[in-house]
């Protein structure tokens, strides 16, 4: 069985919602220090709040880019970003643009894709692509990996949690199948028990999106 501070390595701690508040965050800071989390997933606009509660800490401040739509334009979605690092992101995890995958234009998606990841790379950074699979078929998901897998980002993930449906075992070992070593795989999204956790990362997971983190690690051992 996994040990906890294993599986805490792995969690991404999160609060996405609209309406969190400062206090959500000193709250949500407070818990991935104290768990020993990887990272604090986070709105953009709470960036710079989280790195000063997490300064001195091992834990990573992630920012959501174009979250949750991914609609906006690259030129957005670079400010955001460069934005989001500028304030002390360690991460970014950005929507990809399903409308651009829905009218098969995967330069757009390919160009949208290397100009966040270089961003990240020029600050040091973790770079993770969403993919927001319940709105893409098998093949669709099977080409942006492809591409992702050229391109070079650090992760690719399943969902933002607020698409139709979050993270499946089924898309996990597609997206897996598909990167294979060169990039890793996140699972987001309605992962709320450890047995829910140990199937994505037996799939092939290796960090897992959850708002549940103390759920999945109160019951194992150190």
């Amino acid at each position: 069985m996994i040990k906890r501070k294993e599986l805490a390595a792995m969690i991404d701690h999160t609060n996405l919602k609209a309406c969190a508040s400062a206090k959500d965050m000193e709250k949500l800071c407070a818990e991935a220090r104290e768990y020993g989390f990887k990272m604090v997933a986070i709105n953009s606009c709470q960036t710079a709040l989280c790195h000063r509660l997490l300064a001195e800490t091992p834990v990573h401040v992630g920012a959501a880019i174009g979250f949750p739509l991914g609609q906006q334009i690259i030129a957005a979605k670079a400010f955001e970003t460069e934005d989001a690092l500028k304030n002390g992101a360690d991460e970014i995890d950005y929507v990809i643009n399903q409308t651009a995958v829905k009218d098969g234009d995967y330069g757009y998606v390919r160009h949208e894709m290397e100009t966040i990841v270089a961003l990240c790379h020029k600050y040091g950074a973790i770079s993770k692509v969403i993919f927001e699979n319940c709105y893409l078929t098998k093949q669709e998901i099977t080409k942006v990996a492809e591409i992702a897998r050229q391109v070079r980002p650090d992760f690719v993930k399943t969902s933002t949690g607020f698409g139709t449906s979050g993270a499946t075992v089924e898309d996990v070992r597609l997206m897996k199948s598909v990167v294979g070593d060169a990039v890793k795989v996140k699972a987001a999204g309605g992962i709320r028990t450890l047995d829910d956790a140990l199937k994505m990362i037996e799939a092939g997971a290796e960090r897992i999106g959850t708002s549940h983190g103390i759920d999945l690690v109160k019951d194992l051992t150190d």
